[in-house]
């Protein structure tokens, strides 16, 4: 069994609960969630975020100084290399915060 790095990577956020529909779209309409003959695939499971927004910063949710606790949804597509980028544009686009959190994790193959 070889490991190899796979043409595709795993991009991550966590959105509130009721913008992740419209993210999820997003996502999808750039190409994130190709899976064979399925289009836009995704993985999903609850989670809290966890935040003080700090001066100058414009929250879609809480007030500066104050600690905010947001149930959101983490969402999960899988991602071909060469969609990254217009894929996190759209994300960006959809997602309602100033600072939307972005993770984006290789994958590998088993040969």
């Amino acid at each position: 069994m070889t490991l190899i790095e796979s043409n595709f990577v795993l991009i991550r956020t966590a959105v509130p609960v009721a913008g992740a529909s419209k993210v999820r779209e997003a996502m999808g309409a750039a190409g994130a969630g190709q899976q064979g003959n399925y289009s836009h695939c995704s993985g999903s499971h609850a989670s809290t975020g966890r935040f003080i927004p700090l001066e100058g910063a414009h929250p879609a949710i809480g007030q500066i100084g104050q600690p905010e606790e947001v149930i959101e949804e983490t969402i999960e597509m899988m991602c071909h290399k060469d969609l990254v980028e217009n894929v996190v544009l759209a994300l960006r686009g959809a997602h309602p915060y100033e600072e939307p959190p972005i993770d984006i994790l290789p994958r590998y193959d088993i040969k």
